[in-house]
């Protein structure tokens, strides 16, 4: 049968097949060989098969190469983001390495740290415990996750400043005037780009706009992010949640994707932030800036509304 020697045709469904998979491997697929461009079929079982698909694959297995990475990561490191302690159980048991580094030194058992199975590896070894504001996110990533778990936020832009209070912020954007809190627009048409919001926080400050892109915006992050950094987004109702990072007045990064998975490329902040968000997009901006509201007021009742000078509404 043509195909049957890879992984073509195989679908997410299949995966609970054991024997289409067991036949898939006798004809000589490779576990970590490509399935749907972007994994591996050792990876994708570490992130939704059974630990007997694991096993199964992990038998097939070269000498050698059960840590091989795909976008960075071991098939391990997957199971442990995806918080999958039994998967990761028969990866190690095999031998994975739980302690290899990538991902900018977040290693599966560094990472494991972060999460609910702190003791999932045993005794890490020394200097892989993690730092005092590392501790603080991966406190903060499921609190927030609760937090903004109501929020229907599509539609909505944001931007998470680290260190800077509503006040300093409202001096940075020049030429801001104060407002009173605008009514909901009734139609595209209504839109005022030029009304953000804005409030203090534990850690810094959020900018707001609930009905469109411009709190993610150069006018707005650009001036309130010099000499520290946020994480913005715009919840695109059309293509979805839009990130970015700004640094000093800068856009870092951009076109990223909050509250999925990292890319290969990401910074240890980022990892981090990604791993203990729970998959919330607004945790992971709130995470990665190092906030922690205690309610959502900030994102549904602003304390401060202000129109900017060089947007138009």
């Amino acid at each position: 049968m043509v195909g049957t020697s890879d992984w073509t045709g195989i679908v997410h469904g299949d995966f609970s097949d054991l024997n289409k998979i067991r036949a898939r491997l006798q004809a000589g697929a490779d576990p970590l060989g490509s399935l749907w461009t972007y994994g591996s079929a050792l990876h994708e079982a570490a992130k939704e098969g059974s630990p007997e698909l694991v096993a199964l694959l992990v038998a097939h297995v070269r000498d050698g190469e059960l840590d091989g990475l795909n976008d960075g990561r071991s098939a391990l490191w997957e199971a442990v983001f995806r918080d999958r302690s039994e998967i990761a159980r028969v990866l190690v048991e095999a031998g994975a390495d739980p302690w290899l580094d990538m991902m900018d030194g977040w290693s599966p058992g560094r990472l494991a740290l972060a999460g609910p199975h702190l003791d999932l590896f045993g005794t890490p070894p020394e200097g892989i415990r993690l730092s005092a504001g590392e501790q603080a996110m991966a406190d903060a990533g499921p609190q927030l996750a609760e937090v903004f778990s109501g929020i229907h936020y599509d539609g909505y832009s944001l931007l998470c400043v680290a260190g800077v209070g509503l006040n300093e912020a409202f001096r940075r954007l020049d030429g801001a005037i104060q407002v009173d809190a605008p009514a909901e627009p009734e139609n595209w048409e209504d839109l005022d780009l030029s009304v953000v919001g804005l409030t203090s926080v534990p850690g810094g400050c959020v900018i707001t706009q609930p009905w469109a892109y411009a709190a993610d915006n150069d006018a707005v992050a650009g001036p309130v992010t010099i000499g520290t950094f946020g994480y913005g987004m715009y919840a695109n109702p059309k293509s979805g949640n839009q990130g970015s990072i700004w640094r000093n007045g800068q856009a870092e990064a951009w076109d990223l994707h909050p509250g999925y998975d990292p890319r290969e490329n990401s910074t240890a902040r980022e990892v981090l932030a990604s791993y203990v968000c729970e998959f919330s997009a607004i945790a992971h901006c709130m995470v990665y800036a190092g906030l922690s509201p205690n309610t959502s007021d900030c994102l549904e009742s602003p304390q401060v509304w202000v129109r900017m000078p060089n947007i138009e509404g």
